[in-house]
């Protein structure tokens, strides 16, 4: 099959030919119909995230066809749609898995890090760890919600039921969780970069009541805030944006150092708190609640071969939403 390989930290992924992968007991085969490319494939490719398995096939944001099962596979039946997240093994029995927090475990195994994703025609992944995906969903649309949708919306969970939502970093997470807050009734404030006027521009058409750069105050003090740029100088800039009482969340994977700040920005019971990876009852609860909504995801469609040039977009900011790589393109 064809894939696009990571053969060294750093360095641009390699177009190439490698073997069919084959499902063990509990796996899946899976024709690959679409892969989101997500930030933290940049993490992993960049060398922000250290060891991954080498060589590797990213993506974990996987929409695939059931081709093949393993003897012990009986969730899904071939030529069921299943989707396949970031997190894509978990040990069962740490204090972690044992507490309902298996985002956490100790010996947790994740795809497109430490299991081979889909950046490839074929993919396996562990059906305990897939989901069904529903019918409203474009394999095209489907793709983001596997972990910008899930990650979104895990993150804002955790931030409380604050009415005036603030979101540093408008781009694929953002873009989902902002229409599952909107849903809920809460006023979405959108930070962007510097002069960003077009993402500021979109976050306004998908319903938030301001947009502007990160390093201005919104038009009112905020209830909770959630940050997905990788930007640690973000953090102080949200406390401040919020009122007392209010939680600022981290839901980025990686993120640059935090700089020094007074504690009068944390003190008033101001929360500050992250969000490590997801459960699988994240994924039930997000992917039942969002075709209801509906959530709507803005896709921009590469072939697999052109997965550098889609993380090159995605890095320069170049587009709105998220980059999906479709293998059956060009």
């Amino acid at each position: 099959m064809k894939a696009m390989l990571l053969t060294r930290q750093g360095s641009p992924l390699v177009y190439t030919e490698v073997p069919d992968p084959r499902p063990n007991d509990q796996q899946l085969l899976l024709r690959v119909l679409a892969c989101g490319v997500c930030r933290t494939d940049l993490h992993v490719i960049d060398g922000d995230l250290p060891n991954p398995k080498l060589s590797l096939i990213p993506g974990h944001e996987i929409v695939g066809e059931v081709i093949e099962k393993g003897a012990k596979a009986d969730q899904f039946a071939i030529g069921d749609r299943v989707g396949v997240p970031w997190l894509g093994w978990t040990c069962g029995e740490c204090y972690y898995c044992q507490t309902d927090r298996e985002n956490l475990c100790d010996k947790a195994r994740f795809t497109g890090y430490q299991i081979d994703g889909g950046y490839a025609e074929l993919t396996v992944a562990d059906q305990r760890y897939c989901f069904l995906i529903d019918d409203y969903y474009s394999d095209l649309n489907a793709a983001p919600l596997l972990c910008a949708g899930l990650i979104g919306y895990r993150a804002l969970k955790l931030a409380g039921d604050g009415q005036q939502l603030g979101i540093y970093g408008f781009g694929a997470a953002a873009h989902i969780v902002a229409q599952v807050a909107i849903h809920e009734g809460r006023e979405v404030y959108a930070f962007t970069r510097e002069h960003d006027t077009v993402t500021q521009d979109f976050a306004k058409r998908l319903g938030a009541v301001w947009a502007g750069p990160s390093t201005a105050l919104p038009s009112r003090p905020l209830n909770a805030a959630l940050i997905f740029a990788p930007v640690g100088a973000l953090v102080p800039a949200a406390l401040q944006a919020i009122s007392k009482g209010g939680t600022v969340v981290c839901a980025g994977i990686h993120m640059t150092d935090i700089p020094a700040f007074p504690y009068s920005l944390l003190w008033g019971e101001r929360v500050l708190r992250s969000v490590a990876n997801l459960t699988r009852a994240d994924g039930l609860e997000f992917l039942s609640l969002a075709p209801g909504i509906p959530v709507k995801t803005h896709s921009i469609a590469y072939p697999l071969s052109q997965a550098n040039e889609a993380l090159a977009d995605l890095r320069a900011g170049r587009f709105s939403g998220a980059a999906v790589l479709i293998p059956s393109m060009g």
